[in-house]
């Protein structure tokens, strides 16, 4: 079985040594996902609906390069610095799974690997057999 793996430009990925995504076989897993801005720092500090839909927004571009849209996520783990702000983050969430919503869970804890990071995201999907193979 073959192992395909996607990078982004986030900082810590060759310090740490993981990929932003894996595919094995139908199975995909993405790493924990911040709300990283597209010239660098975090997107949209303070703000926890943007940042959730930030985190959504570079994990469908992940998905998409291992031929996997967002409809075939089946679990999302969302790590939050206050869960007093839920709602925020759920409604982010609503809107990208709505109509094929997946299993998740919301966790809060103390802190992210910066401070103006609010949530943290992780998902895992299922390529249906109807997807092209993208092993390599």
């Amino acid at each position: 079985m073959s192992f395909q793996r996607v990078y982004s430009s986030a900082p810590w990925e060759k310090r740490v040594g993981y990929c932003r995504a894996l595919r094995v076989g139908d199975l995909v897993f993405v790493t924990g996902t911040a709300a990283l801005a597209e010239g660098g720092g975090v997107h949209a500090p303070g703000d926890a609906y943007a940042q959730t839909h930030r985190c959504l927004e570079i994990i469908a571009a992940a998905l998409s390069e291992v031929g996997v849209g967002v409809e075939h996520v089946t679990r999302t783990r969302m790590f939050v610095t206050d869960i007093s702000r839920w709602a925020e983050y759920g409604q982010a969430h609503g809107e990208v799974f709505g109509d094929h919503p997946p299993t998740t869970s919301m966790v809060e804890v103390s802190r992210l690997i910066d401070p103006d990071m609010l949530i943290e995201i992780e998902a895992d999907a299922v390529a249906t057999s109807a997807d092209p193979d993208h092993s390599q």
